[in-house]
């Protein structure tokens, strides 16, 4: 009796463009999350046009971000770049002063060869403030990408040792030198009982405080401590990061930053997968064990606990399928945790792809279909939307996840749409937050089903065909 070989994934790539959200959104939440930091962003109008309208709902926060249009003697090389960004600059200092500049390059900065970071050092020992370039132009990098360059580029800036300013903060606060007086040693022992001793690790990418703070916790419980995370709350506060420190991604857009610390900063990249889901979550955290030669505790019956917890979405979704059609770089992740709650999924769209990078995600993926007894999914990077759409309408999918600009015109052809962006822009990360992915992925089912039951479905149907 002969065995059948286990089906390994298939990889195709289509078109060679990018069909994404531009990346310099990325400074919608990189502002919000580096407090002390001013992003300006350099490019044409209709740059300041994307901004404007992506981002115009929080202008009433007075964000800590700029345009710096470039008029048709910018791109003609008759005027001095390097004395508009100075007088820009200076503006921005005497207004916000804040502890870094980051300059967002576009496409417009990229085709006519600006030098910007020939101009950033020369102006930041001018001006007195670092100034950060990041190249995020739709020609080179997909929509999430924006905030790769961010960090890879703030990866070269953190210190090799701990800043004198931060070894003094606590003589320098007599209050609470005095509050913590004859406490101190029984406080730092027991703060360093509860953690193994083990090489500092430091975790990537921009997650919201809470998250931060719920995965920081997770890998407590297992006694690793976490020296600190890039990007860190403000600027000035970047994590020190020496060589031979470990590091480890929590999103699968940030290969770039990987590299940059591996190279660079002869940093020890830990591959695993992505802590989204609970099964990522878990997985996540197990690897990182594993480096560290630490046993998990308690991992079956907090996974578990959250599965419980998650059965009245998952029954909703399960047996259904869903397309990716391709965006935030987030689709592997996603397709691996829906698989799990019993999906299928016939095909990945996906921006770009690092084989690398997402080594391990791609392996719990096929380990994932194996066990769920599903077929394996084509991934397709940078995909040609002519041909998604045929495949969408003979698979005829339960859901595709998909960019704006394609949810209207697949709705009118009544195929349930769920945008892409919104995976972006939510708390997906961790055990706790595995119900908002569910959240997102079944508002379309259930608010189609509540129109069934109204009898509205034609009448929206003929809406979106208007």
């Amino acid at each position: 009796m002969t065995v059948a070989e286990p089906q390994a994934l298939n990889f195709e790539c289509e078109t060679g463009n990018y069909h994404t959200f531009c990346p310099i959104s990325c400074v919608a939440w990189l502002y919000q999350k580096i407090e002390d930091s001013f992003f300006l962003v350099i490019g044409t109008k209709t740059c300041g046009y994307f901004l404007q309208n992506a981002m115009g709902v929080m202008i009433f926060a007075e964000p800590r971000y700029a345009m710096a249009e470039l008029e048709e003697g910018d791109i003609s090389a008759q005027l001095n770049d390097y004395e508009e960004l100075k007088r820009l600059c200076l503006q921005i200092k005497r207004d916000r002063n804040p502890s870094v500049i980051v300059w967002i390059g576009t496409c417009t900065t990229e085709i006519i060869k600006m030098d910007l970071e020939g101009l950033a050092p020369r102006l930041e020992a001018e001006i007195g403030i670092p100034v950060v370039v990041a190249r995020a132009n739709g020609l080179d990098y997909a929509f999430t990408q924006g905030e790769d360059t961010v960090l890879a580029a703030m990866a070269n800036r953190c210190p090799q040792n701990a800043p004198v300013v931060e070894k003094n903060k606590e003589e320098r606060n007599g209050i609470q030198k005095l509050l913590s007086f004859g406490k101190k040693n029984e406080v730092v022992t027991q703060e360093d009982s509860e953690y193994i001793n083990h090489p500092p690790l430091v975790l990537f990418g921009s997650l919201p405080d809470p998250v931060v703070t719920q995965l920081t916790l997770e890998l407590k419980r297992q006694g690793i401590k976490v020296s600190g995370w890039l990007p860190e709350k403000r600027f000035t506060e970047l994590p020190v990061i020496e060589e031979g420190y470990y590091v480890a991604g929590v999103n699968p857009f940030l290969s770039r930053t990987a590299t940059t610390l591996m190279r660079r900063r002869k940093c020890k990249l830990i591959g695993a997968p992505f802590p989204i889901g609970p099964d990522g979550t878990r997985a996540w955290i197990e690897k990182i064990c594993s480096v560290f030669d630490i046993t998990p505790q308690g991992l079956d019956e907090r996974e578990a606990q959250i599965w419980q917890n998650l059965e009245d979405y998952v029954k909703l979704i399960r047996g259904k399928s869903v397309f990716f059609m391709g965006d935030n770089l987030l689709e592997i992740s996603l397709a691996r945790f829906l698989i799990r709650c019993g999906m299928t999924v016939p095909e990945i769209g996906i921006p770009y792809m690092d084989k690398r990078y997402q080594a391990a995600e791609l392996q719990l993926l096929e380990k994932t279909c194996h066990e769920m007894d599903v077929p394996l999914p084509t991934i397709v990077e940078k995909p040609d939307n002519y041909n998604q759409i045929q495949r969408i309408n003979n698979l005829k999918p339960d859901l595709v996840i998909t960019g704006m600009a394609h949810a209207n015109p697949l709705e009118a052809r009544g195929i349930n749409t769920k945008w892409s962006v919104e995976f972006t822009f939510a708390q997906i990360h961790g055990f706790t937050n595995a119900r908002d992915i569910l959240e997102l992925v079944t508002r379309p089912l259930r608010r189609n089903n509540s129109l069934k039951d109204l009898g509205w479905d034609k009448l929206v149907r003929e809406e979106a065909k208007i």
